[in-house]
């Protein structure tokens, strides 16, 4: 009775009195325990010996396949002084005289309910069985595949035990073996009931739904005065009662395998197609029977409708349509009437150059289309293109969508990245400007843009409405709403799979204003939660994961950074926009750990992604970046062009502070760089004048200054820890530190210096540490040995670091490292730079 709960307090009450008067009506499906249970009280009564002065104990078994007469005298009995006696029975067939059989056994005692056993009661079961608690998984799997029927559970069970041994009690799960024997069994059982009940449940196996509605012309019954209703319920029950259907409807897992194991494969193929068209005319759910027509070879007009059927219901779940799409054409849909849809379908997935093909076949044909089509076509090559970098041709896309009457907000984010501000005002229905004569092209585009108010308030309509005021707010002056509407857009779409025929993803754009506000905690909050729901599709989240590690690279935090860069390394190649930040991300790292033998292929994979990519508005931070390394390696010339269209593309949105600031800061450090003070006083102006836009532009403008005065050997150290604590503040933690490390070595104040030390330490991440000064430290007594510093210094000589960025990523001056060098090459007795690179690396050799 192991696993069989429901049937155990009948057996304590009676194993307590086994003389008392018992009636009991015990009901469940066929293989549910019922004639186990009798055994166990047969077992009890017999064990207790008659009681002469008492009516004869009685059980009876299947008492459903009983006549009438036989259920009346039951009946009878159960109403006799101090009759014992138990029934057995299953659920079906419902008559009058079995109604009240029951309603006799359960005067006195409720019933007992036998039915399909829990995951608990698998264990149970199963643990008594093997002798031994079998793994979850294993336990796990015979339920999900038993569907919890106890005969099943036993049966499969003692197969796998033949099969598998011991194994199946190990601490994991081995791998199972179809029961085949066990199918046939199932399959033998099948056909031997009414074949009217074996028809049934091989439709249901094969997708049908348990509805009169498509059962009736299914299986060819009589409908007249809806008596094929009442057959079909007559039906089910008999099959729930077998235990060949499941209470929740569909056919035990087995019992389905059993049914595509021996029912031949046009007969399947033949009901599937039979049911697929109920389903279709009646406008039900396709999804489960096309799924079984997928890979049979169908083919024909019906058939193609099913899979563009099919198909439309995965993707409003959210869900891969692209096999349906491909599976109608292939079962003869004409191929440009699904290319649309087959494009939006390749471009939720990621698959972008699919997506752009089969939306180019659209987009060429476009006078031969639907409008619908049409642009959902165009909106999908807009997408693809603003992926791919080209966002200028994203933009023309949006216009050419207006044209038709479409496009509007979404359009916002492609037209202000280009510096078409005028444009993207016009499409922003939000943002009203002053009435413009009648024949006017404003009067055209407010048209446009009435009929887009006009749109479903839907999650999507309503995201981009957001999206589109949030960037305009981005270059109008007022950061913090633009970063509480974009945040706020991509709240809303996490639910909306339509989200990846947005150009960019809310969530990306809420991060980069975000970081561009010094708002580091709310960029990464919205981008974690991003990735967490996959808003966008697979090609977002990549993107997603850069700007991830575009804020760990400015926190300071360059493992975070690198782990970031590596993810997204794993996939496919990534798409230009996204390979232009992970070349910046990837020189970036380099760049800040001074590590010149990565910066030099690091840069190289940033020319060819320079050459790939235009520039537009959200990309000009990397371009920064890039800007910096170019002139560490000597070669502006890479970048020059595509700054000089910044500037360009800048002065056309009217120089927004926002934007601007973060590559007047970069280019000021590669002025400083470049050891050209007027390029970094003119770009330190350029912050002074930004500095109202955001508090991440008022913290470079007030540590710009101290840039500029570096360059000439000047110091205020309480001017820049308070920049440098500011530049933390607001995200810059690098440069924080970098900006009082820098100080510190220039300074020859010696108190100052200390000061400067422990905040570019504090900056940095690290635990502040005692000072080091301009001069040695004290030495080891024992010969040979090396000092903490020492082995710091040692380790950044090895990797071929200069003593200039030797000091600087350690924070002490360039002479320091000098004498560090000398010091260890004298008391290892190295007489060359060959034998002093050998000792130190048996010195930092575990």
């Amino acid at each position: 009775m192991d696993g069989l709960p429901a049937a155990q307090p009948l057996l304590v009450g009676l194993a307590a009195d086994p003389s008392a008067p018992l009636v009991a009506d015990v009901v469940g499906p066929a293989g549910t325990g019922k004639t186990v249970t009798l055994r166990a009280i047969a077992t009890l009564w017999t064990d207790a010996g008659a009681d002469p002065d008492g009516p004869f104990p009685l059980l009876v078994d299947d008492a459903h396949l009983l006549p009438d007469a036989a259920v009346d005298r039951l009946r009878e009995r159960a109403a006799e002084p101090g009759a014992r006696m138990v029934v057995a029975r299953r659920p079906w067939p419902r008559d009058a005289a079995r109604a009240a059989l029951g309603a006799a056994l359960t005067a006195t005692r409720a019933p007992v309910l036998l039915g399909p056993l829990d995951p608990a009661a698998v264990t149970a079961r199963l643990t008594a069985l093997l002798g031994a608690r079998p793994a979850p998984a294993l336990a796990e799997h015979v339920h999900t595949r038993t569907a919890g029927v106890p005969s099943l559970v036993d049966r499969m069970t003692r197969e796998l035990a033949a099969k598998v041994g011991p194994a199946l009690t190990g601490p994991t799960a081995p791998r199972v073996p179809a029961p085949v024997g066990l199918l046939d069994q199932i399959a033998h059982h099948l056909w031997a009931l009414d074949a009217r009940v074996a028809e049934l449940v091989v439709a249901a196996a094969l997708g049908a739904p348990l509805d009169a509605e498509v059962l009736v012309p299914l299986l060819g019954l009589f409908d007249a005065g809806g008596a094929g209703v009442d057959e079909v319920d007559e039906l089910v029950a008999q099959a729930r009662s077998a235990s060949v259907l499941t209470p929740a409807g569909g056919p035990p897992p087995l019992v389905t395998a059993a049914v595509l194991r021996h029912v031949p494969e046009a007969r399947r193929l033949e009901i599937r197609r039979a049911l697929a068209e109920i389903e279709l005319d009646r406008g039900g759910s396709v999804l489960t029977v096309a799924r079984g027509l997928l890979d049979t070879g169908a083919t024909g007009g019906r058939v193609a409708e099913v899979f563009a059927a099919a198909a439309d219901e995965e993707a409003r779940a959210g869900a891969d349509a692209g096999p349906f799409l491909a599976a109608a054409v292939a079962a003869g849909a004409p191929p440009l009437t699904l290319a649309a849809r087959r494009a939006e379908a390749s471009l939720r997935t990621g698959a972008l150059d699919a997506a752009l093909h089969h939306a180019d076949e659209v987009l060429t044909a476009a006078d031969r289309v639907e409008l619908d089509d049409a642009v959902r076509a165009g909106s999908v090559a807009a997408a693809v293109l603003a992926h791919r970098g080209l966002l200028a041709r994203s933009a023309d896309l949006y216009r050419w969508l207006a044209d038709l009457g479409s496009g509007g907000p979404v359009a916002v984010p492609a037209l202000v990245g280009t510096g078409a501000i005028a444009e993207a005002r016009r499409q922003d229905r939000v943002a009203p400007e002053p009435e413009p004569p009648r024949d006017s092209p404003r009067a055209v585009a407010d048209a446009v843009v009435r009929t887009l108010a006009a749109r479903p308030p839907t999650l999507l309509a309503g995201a981009e409405e957001l999206v589109a005021e949030g960037v305009l707010d981005s270059v109008s002056g007022n950061p913090t709403r633009a970063v509480s509407r974009l945040t706020r857009a991509a709240a809303l779409l996490e639910s909306a799979p339509r989200a990846a025929l947005l150009p960019d993803t809310p969530a990306a754009l809420a991060a980069l204003v975000a970081v561009q506000t010094g708002e580091v905690g709310v960029a990464r909050s919205v981008l974690e939660r991003a990735v967490a729901v996959e808003l966008g599709g697979p090609a977002a989240t990549t993107r997603h994961r850069l700007l991830l590690g575009w804020i760990a690279l400015h926190r300071g935090a360059f493992g975070t950074a690198r782990a970031h860069l590596a993810e997204t390394a794993q996939g496919p190649a990534l798409e230009p926009r996204d390979e232009l930040l992970a070349a910046a991300l990837d020189v970036a790292l380099a760049r800040r750990e001074g590590d010149l033998a990565a910066l030099v292929p690091a840069w190289a994979r940033a020319r060819e992604a320079i050459v790939r990519h235009p520039v537009d508005l959200y990309v000009l931070q990397p371009l920064g970046e890039l800007a910096i390394a170019a002139t560490r390696l000597r070669e502006p010339a890479w970048v020059r062009p595509h700054l000089d269209e910044a500037a360009d593309l800048l002065a056309r949105l009217g120089s927004p502070a926002l934007w601007s600031a973060p590559l007047h800061w970069a280019l000021l450090h590669a002025a400083i760089l470049a050891e050209d003070r007027d390029a970094a006083v003119t770009h330190a102006d350029a912050l002074r004048g930004a500095a109202h836009g955001s508090r991440f532009a008022e913290a470079m403008a007030t540590a710009a200054p101290h840039w500029v005065a570096l360059t000439d050997g000047r110091v205020d150290p309480e001017g820049v820890e308070e920049a440098a604590r500011g530049l933390h503040t607001v995200g810059l933690s690098w440069d924080g530190s970098k900006l009082a490390g820098q100080a510190a070595i220039r300074t020859g104040d010696r108190r100052a210096m200390q000061a400067l030390l422990t905040c570019a330490r504090q900056l940095h991440g690290g635990t502040p540490k005692p000072t080091p000064t301009p001069t040695a430290e004290p030495e080891p007594e024992e010969t040979g040995d090396l000092s903490e510093r020492e082995r710091e210094v040692a380790a950044l000589v090895l990797e071929g670091l200069t003593y200039k960025q030797i000091g600087e990523r350690l924070f002490i001056s360039a002479k320091t490292v000098e004498h560090h060098v000398a010091r260890m090459r004298q008391r290892l007795g190295a007489s060359s730079r060959t034998e002093l690179f050998t000792h130190l690396r048996r010195h930092l050799t575990p």
